[in-house]
């Protein structure tokens, strides 16, 4: 291995580290794809953990500034293809090997940017808040399961967009607490989280089961390198979701719902054996 293979290697662990520490749920759906696949995955969620972490954690810096400087430097490792950033060399790669549409880095960081000065979402900035927090980074993922096959990247974009939106919206439901009392932010509009009633609940929710149903319609049509991987993923969130559905409104503004990893582990069985039998 000469010396920037090394470099590339572990700039690409510092990507699999951070998936791992902060998405016990994402690292275990990304073991499962093909390893041609699972380097890039790892490569783009640790590039938008990162910027995600200066919105909501670098509280005593100016996180614009911050994220500002993040996004220059995101497009100078593109261009140059080289970063002494290790996350941002392992994005670069990914980006320039897959020809990663600048449209979806863009629209991702703008939404990041959204976080910075919008305590409250109409129904507009909610939709382009998820489209590019959540949405963009399924299709990067899903240019990297078909780089070759720009026809079958085109017929699964639907349901790859409605699975990140499914996850950010379960996101959103599991994490309003900490987003209503630290960041003082409420992403449901003309939702009054003060006074979060059953029906906005149950309002919600049904958008979020209907997001489900049209993501799985493509998962099942994914190839077999990356199908297994994200119905685990999917399989989770589904999971989470139903933790909340059964849990009060009153009730998730005084605690994060979480999925134990007793039952993850039962989930990954159960979502192996069906896949295993072509039942997924």
């Amino acid at each position: 291995m000469n010396s920037i293979e090394l470099y590339n290697s572990n700039a690409l662990a510092c990507s699999r580290n951070t998936t791992r520490k902060y998405s016990t749920s994402f690292s275990l759906g990304i073991r499962l794809l093909a390893p041609e696949v699972r380097r890039a995955v790892y490569s783009i969620y640790g590039f938008v953990r990162f910027a995600d972490e200066i919105v909501d954690t670098f509280h005593n810096h100016n996180k614009e500034e911050l994220l500002e400087r993040f996004r220059k430097e995101t497009y100078f490792a593109i261009e140059e293809g080289i970063s002494t950033n290790p996350i941002l060399q392992s994005f670069q790669i990914v980006v320039n090997q897959y020809a990663i549409d600048f449209h979806l880095i863009e629209a991702f960081f703008d939404s990041m940017a959204m976080d910075l000065d919008h305590k409250k979402y109409d129904r507009e900035k909610y939709e382009r808040y998820i489209y590019g927090s959540a949405e963009v980074v399924g299709l990067m993922c899903l240019r990297v399961f078909y780089k070759d096959d720009p026809e079958k990247y085109e017929v699964l974009q639907h349901p790859a967009r409605k699975l990140g939106e499914a996850f950010q919206k379960v996101n959103f439901l599991r994490d309003v607490q900490s987003d209503l009392d630290e960041r003082g932010r409420s992403y449901f509009p003309n939702v009054d989280l003060l006074n979060f009633s059953k029906v906005q609940k149950e309002k919600i929710e049904q958008e979020i089961e209907n997001d489900f149903k049209e993501a799985y319609k493509g998962i099942v049509m994914l190839k077999k390198e990356a199908r297994l991987g994200v119905y685990i993923a999917y399989i989770y969130y589904l999971k989470l979701f139903r933790k909340i559905k059964c849990t009060p409104p009153t009730a998730i503004l005084r605690q994060r719902i979480r999925v134990n990893n007793w039952m993850k582990m039962r989930l990954l069985f159960q979502g192996v054996v069906k896949h295993e039998f072509g039942q997924v």
